[in-house]
């Protein structure tokens, strides 16, 4: 028989501090967590010991919940918390099952309207279920193993992706090397810009998707309506595009007819250039130390289209440019494959965590 109790009284609620964002050290010894899914920073000093886990309390990701198994500084914007007694309860077991209930506490306890707010009464009234502390070591047990595989492959993927960043920038550092042209950016390239919507034209259904910054990355859609626009705001599969606001950066197209919206740019590359090539110096430090020093606008950081066409791009060969693209090509191959062995396990985790956690069911 599995014993319930509230949160409340199982868990005793921990110290924070509302910490100020230029308080916080790039290199500080203790992580900070605050409202966000990741760390709002680093600290010299902590608040809490480890083997604690917080709510995020206000924003959009009020409701979210962390583990923390070292000593850490709690901000004002969480509830962080710690079992009462480690000998009937575990903190992580505790962590584990409300990791499980987390959509439903995000979705039903959270307050919206405003700024999403979390109240600290409701998050105490949560009940948690108590088997058997050898059965909370079990399950703790059993997931620590899937988790600690997670932290494993983002390690590797960090560590693959700053050697990719290195190998790039090195490569791509071109300039005033034998053999390299440099030709403005507007020389080699087409650059279009995408139409502007207004709210009404975008639908949840209709026969093109419509690809925004706020969407250039992720799965999220909107749609115009079924009116024929001028090809130039269609980009297709392989089309190299730039969001030149908010979210910079290339991205090379792999779906079907797509409209794009004013803040990306579509990149038509001439005969002398890889649009592979174009894709990773539009990375690469060179890139970068060359435009994002002029960025305009005072809300929203942005480059001008005069600005990128006017840009030096060092052209090597056709060859070098394919030796460069099959070097990095491999690099991003290596972490696209960790990041699937990544989802594969986090869905893993995901499934025996909620199996485990089926106590209502027994």
């Amino acid at each position: 028989m599995v014993e319930w109790k509230k949160l409340g009284e199982v868990c005793l609620p921990l110290s924070k501090a509302i910490i100020k964002q230029g308080d916080l050290l790039d290199n500080g010894c203790y992580p900070v967590i605050n409202s966000g899914v990741t760390l709002y920073g680093r600290y010299n000093e902590y608040n809490n010991e480890g083997n604690a886990f917080t709510f995020a309390s206000r924003g959009e990701y009020a409701g979210f919940i962390t583990f923390l198994s070292n000593p850490f500084w709690a901000g004002g914007l969480c509830y962080p918390y710690r079992s009462k007694d480690e000998n009937k309860f575990i903190t992580k077991y505790i962590f584990q099952y409300l990791k499980n209930k987390e959509k439903y506490i995000m979705d039903t306890l959270v307050v919206r309207g405003g700024i999403p707010a979390l109240n600290k009464a409701d998050v105490e009234k949560i009940p948690i279920p108590l088997p058997s502390l050898s059965e909370q070591e079990r399950i703790v047990g059993i997931l620590d193993t899937f988790t600690s595989s997670i932290e494993n492959l983002k390690a590797q993927i960090s560590l693959r992706r700053k050697q990719y960043e290195h190998y790039r920038d090195k490569l791509l550092d071109l300039e005033g090397k034998p053999g390299v042209e440099m030709k403005t950016l507007g020389e080699i390239c087409e650059v279009i810009n995408g139409r502007a919507y207004s709210q009404p034209e975008l639908l949840s259904e209709g026969k093109y998707r419509v690809l925004r910054v706020g969407n250039f990355f992720s799965n999220d859609s909107w749609y115009y309506s079924n009116l024929e626009l001028e090809d130039k705001y269609y980009c297709n599969k392989g089309d190299l595009l730039y969001a030149w606001s908010a979210s910079f950066g290339p991205h090379i197209w792999e779906e079907e007819k797509t409209i794009y919206h004013y803040h990306i740019w579509k990149m038509n590359c001439s005969d002398v250039v890889y649009v592979k090539y174009m894709y990773y110096w539009l990375q690469s430090e060179d890139m970068r130390g060359k435009a994002f020093g002029k960025l305009h606008g005072a809300t929203m950081a942005h480059l001008t289209k005069a600005l990128i066409e006017s840009l030096q791009v060092p052209l090597p060969s056709p060859e070098e440019q394919s030796r460069i693209v099959s070097i990095l090509d491999t690099f991003e191959a290596s972490i696209q494959n960790l990041e699937a062995q990544l989802a594969q396990r986090q869905k893993q985790y995901e499934y025996y965590r909620e199996r485990l956690m089926r106590f209502e069911e027994d």
